[in-house]
């Protein structure tokens, strides 16, 4: 009896041996995701290009997340080719593990010579056409039956002949919220963000922010009066409705006060802390003056004071000349700014430079808390 139940324990050993060597040969076969990958950003129609606006943010590509069926991390290659058949491709980013990428105007340009155009009205080249976009996903190093490419879109592009100039235009952000002077109108005099002098990517913000326990919060537009693109959080990080699919929560204010706002739409980050201005002077006027103002450097273009914050002042529809401007307190040099950056920057009221303008009509926004300005062009 006792050697009977030996065998039949050492049958069973022998058994279980077999199906954990089986167990150890298992292997995951990678197979191209039925759904497909697809960008899921709604493109303009067509993409004005000037090589003044290098830096600016063309387009961000948003693309669906996708995956092969098996454990190894999936990578994505954003591709452009200056034809639709992508006889020649080119890598604009590869080995990307987020779902999407942005590229500038300056990568468009390059992408537009390639393909024969150029902007000098006296070439016979065109000064429009389209570049091509896709992107591939894929596993592994090299991808081979293990990737997955989406459908071409073709974007269509216009270079600004040279000859055309006219007032630079910039990327914009504008405040939204219950918590903001606008409310929840996108086209309320909304008070803009104020763009970094040397990097279009970064805007900021110092300012009454009227917040409590009962209120939303606030968003950030690109364009007045309409709501998409709109940037907020996704939790607790930076995100937009183009990366989402779906409008971003707001950024919640607790509390009625001041507060400093930073964001980087190249990195996307950004920074919200309380300040306090407790020891910061109250101006009576700010003005704008200046050879670009119709009195020159005799009198000042008075601003006013928004009622919601009297540290924000604007002038809406100044026509300017061709010159230069500064603002000042109070009709008198003891406290003025300027700046050496067009459109947007910051002063510092310790002799700073005059602010180079080019002719043309502004909604003009100036911040004394940290000097900080910027000239919106009205077209």
């Amino acid at each position: 009896m006792k050697k009977t139940i030996f065998i039949f324990v050492a049958l069973l050993s022998v058994l279980g041996f077999n199906a954990c060597s089986e167990d150890d040969d298992f292997t995951f076969v990678a197979r191209p995701n039925p759904e497909g990958i697809a960008f899921e950003n709604t493109f303009l129609e067509t993409y004005p290009l000037n090589a003044a606006n290098g830096d600016n943010l063309a387009e961000r590509f948003v693309w669906n997340k996708t995956d092969f069926g098996v454990p190894s991390p999936v990578k994505y290659e954003l591709q452009a080719s200056t034809t639709e058949a992508f006889e020649a491709e080119e890598v604009v980013a590869g080995d990307l593990t987020v779902n999407n990428y942005g590229v500038t105007v300056s990568y468009l340009l390059k992408l537009a010579g390639q393909a024969g155009l150029d902007n000098d009205p006296d070439t016979e080249a065109p000064n429009t056409g389209s570049l091509y976009f896709r992107v591939k996903a894929y596993i592994g190093d090299t991808g081979g039956d293990t990737e997955q490419l989406s459908a071409v879109i073709a974007l269509p592009v216009v270079l600004t002949e040279a000859s055309e100039g006219g007032v630079e235009m910039k990327p914009q952000m504008y405040l939204v919220g219950d918590v903001t002077a606008a409310g929840w109108n996108p086209n309320n005099s909304n008070t803009p963000l104020f763009r970094d002098g040397e990097n279009d990517q970064v805007f900021s913000f110092t300012g009454r922010f009227a917040g409590t326990a009962d209120t939303e919060g606030f968003k950030i537009l690109e364009v007045l009066g309409e709501w998409q693109p709109q940037w907020g959080l996704d939790g607790t990080a930076l995100s937009n409705s183009d990366l989402l699919g779906s409008d971003p929560s707001a950024f919640p204010v607790n509390a009625d006060g001041y507060y400093s706002l930073t964001l980087n739409k190249e990195d996307m980050s950004y920074t919200f802390d309380a300040v306090d201005i407790s020891t910061a002077p109250t101006y009576t006027t700010i003005g704008l003056i200046g050879d670009a103002t119709a009195d020159g450097w005799d009198a000042d273009q008075e601003m006013t004071p928004t009622t919601f914050d009297p540290h924000i002042w604007v002038i809406e529809g100044i026509e300017l000349s061709e010159g230069e401007v500064k603002f000042r307190a109070d009709d008198d040099w003891t406290n003025s700014w300027g700046a050496s950056t067009p459109l947007s920057g910051q002063g510092f009221n310790d002799n700073d430079p005059n602010i180079p303008v080019a002719a043309g009509t502004y909604n003009v926004w100036f911040n004394d808390l940290d000097g900080r300005y910027i000239l919106i062009p009205q077209q």
